[in-house]
């Protein structure tokens, strides 16, 4: 046991010593909080000074009233026909033409938009918008009923989700805050068992090429070697990942403290405090409180404690099933170019989850598909965190745990016999029957 410590040991240090480590962990929320900064940035002006003009030729006297022009879109009808106006577009001050021709009002066709640059995704929602609204306030005006009268049968209602749980107690739930937070955790999960179980093959290959393996071997046994490696190599990431949110919170918490506008904070407060009571004559009707309060509502429900413990439980199982497979990869090939044919198979499970997860367990997480994956060692490290915030019964929770303890177990075995053999081979071209050759060798 004092081996397997002294190798934890040695990786974990002379990993975290590395300047590339110490850069990278430092460099990584910078560049985390930059990207995001930088997105929201250009998302926000890329809104705020998109403007468009557009000539508007219209044919059509079923509309009786013109598409209304705001900060992004301005609308000016002309008096020309289709081919002037498109002749003309180059040399004009327009930007695209609209060309609304006579149409039924159930079903309007033959609409059509003209451009010297093509127009882009938000430009055609936008004006598809336009003419939606139009058209409906058409038929309202053509069915004699007021916009006003309309507006006040408008009634929005805020319906608030509960579990009953086993124990026959009503829990707050949002499917809304379960689906962001599942993501979050699947995606942080995948992210640590690709980065680290890689860097144990890594680590593998480069002591089997330069030989430092042969002095190693002679003094622990290859399975207390590949074990300590595993571990070691699994502090340094739960170090980086912690630093990471450690400077990640920190940084993010300065730049929205220096950047953020006081004023604004304090609106967005104080309508997420007092929500909006709006008096519509003698009737007053409670109005949506504001988004600050439905995620603090949804937040609140969570119970995040059993969240966090669990996602530790299969953030390191996951990472542990995985790595050994890794770490059995790169004891049987020679560089990091021969790893390709055996990565595949180790990968596809792995990649299958995250997608499954992603998609089928968030829309339906207490279906057969859900369950299986959860159950699964090969995807149940990803399939379990995201399963958990929409709440997975005890026995579930505990059979899938027992599994990934005994798929570790099982995985590490087959693992350390192809280890034994695959560490000290060299120049040889491996395949999957000779790995299965190595794996049936008796000691």
């Amino acid at each position: 046991m004092n081996k397997v410590l002294l190798i934890i040991r040695r990786e974990y240090l002379s990993r975290v010593k590395k300047k590339s480590f110490i850069i990278m962990t430092f460099l990584t929320p910078l560049l985390i909080a930059g990207i995001y900064g930088l997105i929201g940035y250009f998302t926000y002006k890329g809104i705020k000074d998109t403007h468009d003009k557009i000539a508007v030729v219209s044919t059509n006297k079923t509309l009786t009233e013109k598409l209304a022009s705001d900060k992004n879109t301005e609308y000016e009808y002309v008096n020309q026909s289709l081919e002037e106006v498109k002749k003309s577009l180059k040399n004009s001050d327009f930007d695209y033409v609209l060309y609304l021709p006579e149409f039924s009002l159930a079903e309007p066709k033959g609409v059509e938009l003209f451009g010297e640059k093509q127009a882009g995704l938000s430009l055609n929602n936008r004006i598809s918008g336009d003419i939606e609204e139009l058209i409906r306030n058409q038929k309202l005006k053509e069915s004699g009923i007021a916009q006003a009268d309309l507006d006040q049968l408008k009634t929005s209602v805020d319906i608030e989700t509960k579990k009953i749980a086993d124990t026959g107690k009503e829990e707050s739930s949002s499917a809304g805050a379960s689906t962001i937070i599942a993501f979050i955790a699947g995606i942080l999960m995948f992210m640590f068992i690709m980065l680290y179980g890689i860097q144990v093959m890594r680590g593998v290959i480069e002591e089997k090429t330069s030989r430092i393996i042969e002095v190693m071997i002679s003094s622990v046994k290859p399975f207390q070697l590949m074990m300590g490696k595993i571990i070691g190599i699994a502090l340094v990431g739960l170090t980086q990942f912690i630093l990471w949110i450690v400077l990640t919170l920190t940084i993010s918490t300065i730049a929205a403290t220096v950047l953020i506008d006081k004023a604004d904070v304090k609106k967005i407060a104080a309508s997420a405090q007092s929500g909006s009571q709006v008096s519509t004559g003698t009737t007053v009707v409670q109005a949506p409180q504001g988004p600050m309060v439905d995620i603090q509502k949804s937040l609140a429900g969570l119970d995040f404690g059993k969240i966090v413990s669990v996602f530790i439980f299969f953030f390191i199982g996951g990472y542990l099933f995985y790595s050994a497979l890794y770490a059995a990869i790169g004891s049987a090939v020679d560089s990091e170019t021969e790893t390709q044919q055996f990565m595949m198979p180790v990968m596809m499970p792995l990649l299958l989850g995250y997608a499954l997860s992603l998609s089928v367990v968030t829309n339906d997480p207490y279906g057969n598909v859900a369950f299986w994956l959860s159950m699964i060692p090969f995807t149940s490290p990803i399939a379990m965190v995201v399963r958990l915030p929409y709440g997975v019964p005890g026995w579930e929770l505990a059979l899938s745990m027992a599994i990934l303890v005994v798929g570790f177990i099982g995985t590490v075995w087959v693992a350390s016999r192809i280890y034994r053999v695959g560490i000290l081979m060299y120049g040889k071209k491996t395949t999957f029957k000779e790995m299965f050759k190595w794996f049936t060798y008796k000691n």
